[in-house]
Parts: structure tokens; sequence; C-alpha cells
């Protein structure tokens, strides 16, 4: 055989070598794919579920302290109201937004907020189980 010959030979082989890797990693691409579309949705899912769980939490968390703390603030509003005959609609003002402050820069939401993320995670539902029932 002449070097001529075994060259050509030895491209074939390479060649052949060539199409069998990019086939393989042409079906991994594929499997890859597939799976991560398959296990996207459910992990998907799994997120959606987790997240409602943890704002459930956070609402039932927040709405027992904000209770106690408007309660509280009620009373004591109403006492003072009572020793000294006059309204507090300035400072009730002013206490009110030192709150919505103090909150926001806790990184609590408001329940405008709150309502908001709401209606978007609703709208995203309705339309995952709309791309779910094609």
């Amino acid at each position: 055989m002449t070097n001529a010959a075994k060259t050509e030979e030895r491209v074939l082989d390479l060649t052949a070598d060539m199409r069998k890797y990019t086939h393989q990693i042409w079906l991994a691409g594929l499997g890859a794919y597939a799976k991560a579309g398959k296990d996207g949705a459910e992990y998907f899912r799994s997120l959606v579920s987790e997240g409602e769980e943890l704002e459930e939490r956070g609402r039932e968390l927040f709405s027992d302290r904000f209770e106690g703390v408007t309660s509280r603030v009620e009373e004591l509003k109403e006492k003072w109201q009572t020793r000294t005959g006059t309204r507090f609609n300035k400072v009730e003002e002013v206490f009110d937004d030192r709150v919505a402050s103090a909150l926001t820069r806790m990184g609590i939401p408001s329940k405008k907020d709150i309502d908001a993320l709401s209606a978007k995670l609703d709208n995203l539902s309705v339309a995952l189980n709309t791309l779910q029932s094609k």
C-alpha cells in the first residue's frame, strides 16, 4: 500500500469516527432536551407549590403579628383619646407612614404587593393549566 492510500484510509477512518461521535453528541442533546422538557414542567410545578406554601405561611405570620400590633395601637389610641379628649388623625398618619416605612425596609411586603403577586400567580396558574390541557 502506498503512502497516499494509507493516508486516504486514515482520513476515511477519522471521518467515520467523527460522524459517529457527532451523531452521539446529537443524540445526547436530544435526550437532554427531552429530559429537560419532561422534568422541567414537573420542577416548575414543584416550585409553584413550594412558593404557594411559603406565601401562605408568610401571610399567616404577617397577619398574626400585624393584628397584634394593630390591636395594641388601637388600645393605646383609645386610652390617649380618653385622657386628652383629642383626635389623633395627624399623629395616626405619621405613625402609619413610619410603620409602613419600617416594614418596607425589613422587606415585608404590603397588602397591595401581596395582592398584586397573588394576581400574577393566579394568571400563571391559569396559563400553566391551559398549557397542560393542550
